[in-house]
């Protein structure tokens, strides 16, 4: 049956074709949404309510700056077939989060009898206050883990894809050896792989927000040599770009973004908001300039739709972000498919 609608698309008037059905199905769209109007309108009052509790407000704050440097980053990276990444990184992050929120299991007791009572109760405090807020630990890790990758990556022996396979698997797998041995882990892991609005404190908050802030100001500042980097790279090094030093920044700013948005879209989903607004911007639009500004605001737009929808349906943040984003993919394919058909 696909075959043969791929061959009937394909004939002479393929286009005409093409865009009566892409018509057809952006009229229906529109008609179910007509016709569930009371419902829409509920929906809207009920988010209208939402907004008022404070962790809503803490996640929408937090989120639109991670979705707007991830979408910046997730251009650069699928124009330059990279990005898996964000999918290798975030598999980094589980490990590392599952490692400093287990270290709040580490007592003064628990240690070493031969250490000295101060440095035992010292130690054991630190511990605490890494578990309490486990955001910088797994920040140092992850950025370290970016810039290492990006050294297998022009080994020669080892490419970019298996380098993401060898360090995103050996950290999972960290990770679920972690929450498998220590107890209390358990019930804490499925906030931490599908996201959880309810997830963030208010220092997670603080250092969220300062992090997207100096994400999105290296981007402003370093756009024109990023646009270099990513559409000609020989030709920048020719004009005597370090382009390694340029490679390594957006490596590490993913790594950031990676970390921030974590606790929103959990460590399995947050890969996806960095692919689906760029690749949707791209059904539409051409120029580099216009993909970025569209993915911006697609990725704030379902960002937000996502958050309240899973607040609505009780679903996890991130499969809520993730299914808006889809919906968003799917529209805009319609709307290129359209402009090509003409």
């Amino acid at each position: 049956m696909a075959r043969a609608l791929e061959q009937w698309l394909g004939k002479k008037g393929g286009r005409a074709r093409t865009a009566a059905v892409c018509g057809a199905i952006l009229i229906l769209l529109i008609a179910l949404a007509l016709g569930n109007l009371p419902a829409i309108g509920a929906a809207i009052a009920e988010m209208g309510a939402y907004l008022q509790y404070r962790f809503i407000q803490r996640a929408l704050i937090v989120g639109a700056l991670v979705a707007l440097c991830a979408a910046l980053l997730g251009v650069v990276l699928v124009l330059k077939r990279y990005s898996m990444i964000g999918d290798g990184l975030s598999h980094v992050g589980f490990g590392a989060l599952t490692v400093a929120v287990s270290l709040g299991t580490v007592t003064a007791e628990a240690l070493p009898s031969f250490l000295p009572e101060g440095f035992r109760q010292g130690l054991a405090g630190l511990c605490t206050g890494i578990s309490e807020s486990p955001l910088a630990l797994t920040l140092a890790v992850v950025v370290l883990c970016a810039v290492l990758l990006l050294r297998l990556s022009q080994n020669s022996k080892l490419r970019g894809d298996a380098a993401i396979a060898l360090i995103s698997t050996s950290a999972l797998a960290l990770g679920v050896i972690v929450t498998s041995t220590v107890n209390g882990m358990n019930i804490d892991v499925y906030n931490y792989m599908f996201g959880s609005i309810l997830a963030m404190s208010d220092a997670d908050v603080a250092l969220s927000v300062a992090l997207s802030v100096v994400v999105l100001a290296a981007f402003i500042a370093l756009y024109p040599r990023i646009f270099s980097v990513t559409f000609d790279e020989s030709f920048a090094r020719a004009t005597g770009l370090n382009a390694g030093v340029y490679n390594l920044m957006i490596a590490v700013l993913t790594a950031v973004t990676i970390v921030v948005g974590m606790r929103i879209m959990g460590t399995m989903l947050i890969s996806s908001l960095i692919i689906f607004p760029a690749l949707t911007s791209m059904r539409v639009f051409s120029r580099f300039r216009t993909v970025v500004i569209s993915s911006a605001i697609v990725s704030v737009v379902c960002l937000s739709a996502g958050i309240m929808l899973s607040c609505l349906t009780s679903l996890p943040a991130g499969a809520g972000i993730v299914a808006v984003n889809l919906a968003a993919f799917v529209l805009f394919s319609l709307i290129g498919a359209l402009r090509g058909a003409n």
